[in-house]
């Protein structure tokens, strides 16, 4: 950090002893249920002289800055590992859905039905998208009404979708690629 001058107000203060300071840090670590009484009872120093310390060195405002910085950090490391979560899941959505592509071209269409393909695809889209954050596109629809949609479709309409379905991932993965 350099030549700072101005300590934070939970650090040390000018003037303050060692002994003031480590006083100080009892009862900052006590956390939300701090009190002068618990420091005087962990310390076994008089109640008058950490009464002193706590005034003059403003106890009860340090702590609280030093409250809201731990929270600051705190919610920072979540947002932090929010992001990492994110991206593992986006990385593992991409390769899922390279995995579907590559079986998609060398699926013989006989092997699997249309409506396995098609929530294969459902499953993949909407990984990739809570990866980044999207409301998937099947939110709100039980998963018994995504099959029957495909069950009413002829074979030649269940082509021409798992046809449009590919032609998306292919899309997709060209994107991604870029």
């Amino acid at each position: 950090m350099g030549d700072r001058t101005v300590a934070e107000p939970w650090e040390r203060q000018a003037g303050e002893s060692s002994q003031a300071f480590e006083a100080f840090g009892a009862y900052r670590d006590l956390g939300p249920a701090r009190s002068l009484t618990k420091v005087v009872r962990e310390l076994h120093k008089s109640r008058a002289l950490l009464g002193r310390w706590s005034r003059q060195f403003a106890w009860v405002m340090q702590a609280t800055a030093y409250d809201r910085e731990q929270d600051r950090v705190f919610l920072a490391e979540q947002q932090q590992a929010r992001r990492d979560i994110a991206r593992r899941h986006a990385k593992l959505a991409q390769a899922f859905l390279g995995k579907a592509v590559a079986r998609l071209q060398a699926l013989d269409p006989r092997e699997l039905s249309p409506s396995d393909l098609l929530r294969y695809f459902q499953v993949a889209a909407e990984i990739e998208r809570r990866a980044v954050g999207d409301v998937p596109v099947s939110a709100g629809t039980a998963p018994d009404e995504q099959g029957s949609d495909v069950a009413a479709l002829t074979d030649e309409e269940r082509r021409a979708r798992m046809d449009q379905l590919r032609r998306e991932l292919e899309r997709r993965l060209a994107e991604g690629a870029q």
